[in-house]
């Protein structure tokens, strides 16, 4: 039987955009969601106080059998301050402290397409030896399988424990249509036990496309003809449990800036979630 929704925050205040300070870049002036700044308009701690620091605790409890490291996928890592700020979240580490590596440690893969933000993160990072940044179009599955592939070998893995998605989602949609963010939740269900998505509102896809126009670009090819539109968290929602089987298990609430975030599980057999 599906574990019911669970819902252990309440929503934010519904904001039709946070508005950068002046001389950052404006959202919708990097196609591709590469803000060379974006954490300072959507800080990585709106989405920590909705996530449980137990989070990978309760999923993947400590002392099973299975000695491996737990392997996390980010798709979209910017500069990396999100993705090491979850890494010290979810492994309950203060600011400059470093994790001892053991035998049952959290091994993060994180990657964006705009190579300048994975150089940044590769400086930045201060835990070089359990996250790899690297430069990836998740799209182009030529490049993208051979080194997916590379990093779970090294485990004797042929999946993640978890993938992380944190507002990725339109820009998937608005570069490569319809068919292109059915491919994309297609291969993140297949790629993982676990997957946690933040999809933007569609009132973010008519910013984007209102912004570009704004400073002369053209419109994104495909914003016209999407025919998948509307209601957003919950049309992600309906193609990952419909279509791929994968089960929702907890709606952890919203960013103040109206984004959810939105827990799924594989369609393989496990024990009950916990209560959070």
């Amino acid at each position: 039987m599906a574990a019911p929704i669970l819902q252990v925050a309440e929503a934010a205040t519904d904001e039709e955009a946070v508005t950068p300070k002046p001389g950052l870049l404006e959202p919708g002036a990097a196609p591709y969601g590469n803000f060379p700044s974006y954490s300072r308009f959507h800080p990585p701690e709106q989405r920590l106080r909705l996530l449980p620091a137990a989070l990978l605790r309760w999923l993947f409890p400590p002392g099973g059998p299975d000695p491996r490291p737990l392997l996390g996928l980010d798709v979209g890592c910017n500069s990396g301050e999100l993705s090491i700020a979850l890494y010290r979240h979810f492994l309950s580490l203060e600011e400059g402290e470093i994790c001892p590596v053991s035998t049952k440690d959290l091994r993060f893969l994180c990657c964006d397409i705009d190579p300048a933000l994975v150089d940044r993160a590769e400086k930045d990072c201060p835990f070089p030896a359990t996250m790899s940044f690297v430069t990836l179009d998740i799209m182009d599955p030529q490049t993208r399988e051979p080194l997916l592939s590379s990093f779970l070998n090294q485990f004797g893995r042929s999946a993640f424990d978890i993938v992380f998605c944190m507002s990725i989602t339109m820009w998937i949609h608005l570069n490569h249509g319809d068919n292109g963010l059915l491919a994309f939740l297609a291969r993140l269900a297949s790629l993982c036990r676990y997957l946690l998505v933040e999809p933007q509102p569609w009132k973010c896809y008519r910013a984007a496309a209102r912004r570009l126009r704004k400073l002369g670009r053209h419109n994104f090819d495909h914003f016209r003809s999407l025919a998948i539109r509307g209601d957003m968290a919950d049309r992600i929602i309906q193609i990952l449990t419909n279509d791929h089987g994968m089960e929702l298990v907890c709606c952890f609430g919203s960013t103040s800036w109206d984004r959810s975030l939105l827990l799924f599980r594989a369609n393989q057999p496990s024990e009950p979630m916990p209560s959070l």
